[in-house]
């Protein structure tokens, strides 16, 4: 098991569709939102994709297809 801290940007027309439920319902990974802007027509998340490294690769890949923005986040997190 592995944890990938990673950032999406969502595009306009994806801003309104369950992406990271579908990742997680898709693939054997759990999603935890630490921090997130969104608003009507734009958005950015930093997410936890908890689960097996392949399932995470795979569950990033099936996003980035999506036209999500896929950054790495590193360091803690700090909620506020």
């Amino acid at each position: 098991m592995a944890i990938k801290r990673v950032r999406f940007t969502f595009p306009e027309e994806r801003i309104k569709e369950p992406v990271i439920y579908q990742l997680g319902h898709e693939f054997k990974v759990v999603t935890n939102v630490r921090m997130a802007d969104v608003d009507e027509k734009t958005g950015w998340v930093i997410l936890e994709i908890d689960g097996e490294p392949g399932e995470i690769d795979r569950a990033i890949a099936w996003a980035q297809a999506k036209g999500v923005r896929v950054d790495p986040v590193a360091g803690d997190i700090v909620e506020g």
